[in-house]
């Protein structure tokens, strides 16, 4: 018979095969910096988006129109070069941090261990919530560079984002490994693209290609002049909008254990080419846009997707008056596509870290136990599911549109790479060693300038991040309480040791509707735990109009001596028809009559060949199962019937 599971996820990995499972740089390229190269797509869309709406709502003097778009636009070249600095801080406090804790955890472990419990758990769920828009901005984004390049598939946005998760999460429930193998495709595909794009564009600007700003014309013409206008206020929004290029950042720290031996010294190497390519992408797409004079504005309509700022980008590189054609229109599809491929990969970064950071708080008891379980592929399969569902319902909420997804997204993993980088401060003045007092001074200098940002993000964009901090400050709460609720049940498991749980005393009642096999069974196993004298059977029954007992009734008592001798039966009435209520009701009576006793419930029920069988029946056992494993000192023990046994 076909296992579909098998086909879909392949075949089951042994725990001693974890070996197998890790991965070589240029596949943790792909793996874990996805997320960080793939910004490069849309940080500079927002730092224009940003600069343009300051330039609508703008206010004094009347300056040319030309000069007042320039004058504005000319600002993503400052910021661009502020981010790049925050960068290069990062990753030197990054590198150290990888060093320092090769088992991974990134800013939870560090906080967690450095800073307390409440700054780890801040830490956690920030990232936690940094990684579900992750997928869902990435993948939106992707979806949004296909639409550009192919207008008739416009209004198909969120069906088609929703398809991409779903194969990201088939293929990473996969591995992580051949996830990564089929992943570097894209990543190496749209780096190849980017650079070349970015040369063909230096090239032509250094060969005195003529162009005309036109969008930096038409945005002028919006607003009302530069002279009143806080230029303080309009390069902090629009430097909290770029920020959005190092998101990912730290998800090389987060998966060192996935890294080949040394790990440690691999994902430290692999931090510096994603970090080489993230400022040459990053910077080459900024200069070049303000070069060729292309701009982004956000839209208004939230359930319309425009074209991105990187298609324009293209088509004023590789065309000619707005036009592309020949082997450039072919290389301006390929541009899109490996922008869509690899938008959709940066998900992966996600879907390679948030299992795994939810799995170390799992260990911790601050999130379900479920999570630090690892499926038949050796990966933490219920984390990979909940990560799929979370990021769906928010591009179904928002529309997939970048426009409302992205002013969400910074706080949360700015918030990280501040307690990060504190916690690698008091790491070295614990621990001391070679050269301490230049490490803290790193990973000071990097906790300074991400709370800067961080603030900047909190107040230039409060309307987005107000939502983040309240949902992280909810699931700070209800990871405590998920805490507590860990402690307690280990706090009662404890003390059960010494306690005696069970008394001499115990009642066996058997429940029974009839007179069968399963009935007989349960009776013969009730006989052999239990004197005559501490065994009764029970059943349910149904009076009539008149009041009198029902005929099944009658018949169950004149068969009883033949079949149960030595075992009393009682019946229950139900007027109301009700068949758990009853014997709940009853349990609860001989529970309060006798509190001395433990009561035994034997419940007699068959088993159908074929689980959709089983949908037929009322589930009746099942019901008063779970309604019965709440009540103390009541023990259940099922007897099944097998209706048609199966023999090995």
């Amino acid at each position: 018979m076909l296992n579909f599971r098998r086909v879909l996820l392949g075949r089951r990995l042994a725990s001693e095969e974890t070996h197998h499972t890790r991965i070589s740089n240029p596949i943790a390229l792909a793996v874990f910096s996805s997320d960080a190269l793939s910004s490069v797509a849309y940080a500079t869309q927002e730092i224009m988006a940003s600069l343009s709406m300051a330039l609508q709502h703008s206010a004094g003097a009347a300056i040319a129109v030309g000069v007042a778009g320039h004058a504005i636009f000319g600002l993503s070249i400052p910021v661009a070069l502020g981010i790049v600095v925050l960068l290069i801080i990062l990753a030197t406090s990054y590198r150290q941090t990888i060093k320092a804790y090769p088992g991974g955890g990134g800013a939870y472990i560090v906080a967690k261990e450095n800073l307390g419990e409440m700054p780890a758990l801040v830490a956690g769920s920030s990232l936690l919530v940094d990684y579900i828009l992750t997928v869902a901005v990435s993948v939106s984004s992707g979806i949004a560079a296909i639409t550009a390049a192919m207008p008739h598939l416009a209004g198909h946005n969120v069906a088609l984002t929703l398809l991409a998760i779903a194969f990201i999460a088939i293929m990473n429930l996969r591995g992580i490994k051949e996830s990564g193998a089929l992943f570097a495709v894209p990543t190496y595909g749209f780096i190849f693209c980017m650079l070349t794009l970015l040369g063909v564009g230096t090239f032509r600007w250094a060969a005195g290609h003529q162009i005309t700003p036109t969008d930096v014309e038409v945005a002028a013409r919006q607003g009302t002049g530069v002279a009143g206008l806080a230029l303080v206020w309009v390069f902090m929004r629009a430097y909290s909008a770029g920020c959005t290029a190092l998101t990912g950042v730290e998800a090389i720290s987060n998966g060192v254990p996935a890294f080949k031996e040394p790990s440690a010294e691999n994902a430290s190497r692999t931090m510096l080419w994603m970090v080489g390519l993230l400022l040459t992408m990053f910077l080459g797409i900024t200069l070049l846009a303000n070069h060729y004079g292309v701009i982004y504005q956000h839209n208004v309509d939230s359930t319309v997707v425009q074209e991105t700022l990187l298609s324009k980008l293209a088509i004023q590189i590789l065309g000619t008056g707005g036009q592309v054609t020949g082997l450039s229109k072919a290389f301006y599809y390929a541009v899109q596509g490996f922008t869509f491929a690899i938008l959709v990969v940066a998900a992966n970064t996600s879907y390679a870290d948030f299992p795994r950071l939810a799995a170390l708080m799992a260990k911790d008891g601050f999130v379900p136990r479920q999570f630090s379980s690892q499926g038949d592929r050796l990966v933490f399969s219920n984390g990979i599911l909940i990560l799929t569902i979370m990021a769906g319902i928010l591009v179904w909420g928002f529309h997939a549109n970048t426009d409302v997804l992205l002013p969400l997204y910074a706080a949360g993993v700015f918030i990280g790479f501040t307690l990060s980088q504190g916690g690698m401060v008091r790491h070295w003045m614990k621990v001391k060693g070679r050269h301490w007092q230049g490490k803290a001074l790193v990973n000071g200098l990097g906790t300074v300038a991400t709370g800067i940002v961080l603030a900047d993000i909190l107040i230039t964009k409060y309307r987005g991040t107000g939502i983040v901090v309240i949902l992280v400050a909810l699931m700070v709460v209800l990871f405590y309480n998920i805490h507590r609720h860990y402690i307690r049940v280990r706090s009662k498991l404890a003390s059960s040791r010494t306690d005696m749980i069970y008394p001499h005393k115990h009642r066996v009642l058997v429940l029974v509707s009839g007179i069968h096999h399963g009935v007989i069974h349960a009776l013969s196993y009730a006989r052999s735990i239990a004197d005559y004298g501490e065994i009764e059977a029970i059943t349910v029954d149904f009076p009539d109009a008149q009041g009198r007992d029902s005929q099944a009734l009658d018949k169950l008592k004149s068969d009883w001596p033949k079949y149960c001798e030595g075992v009393p039966l009682r019946s229950i009435r139900s007027p109301y028809r009700k068949i758990v209520e009853p014997i709940l009701d009853e349990i609860d009576r001989m529970r309060r009559a006798e509190p001395e006793y433990i009561l035994t419930v034997i419940i007699p029920e068959f088993v159908t060949r074929h689980w959709w069988e089983s949908l037929l029946h009322n589930q009746t056992a099942l019901r008063i199962k779970t309604s019965l494993l709440s009540k103390p000192k009541v023990i259940v023990i099922s007897i099944p019937y097998h209706l048609d046994p199966i023999l090995d």
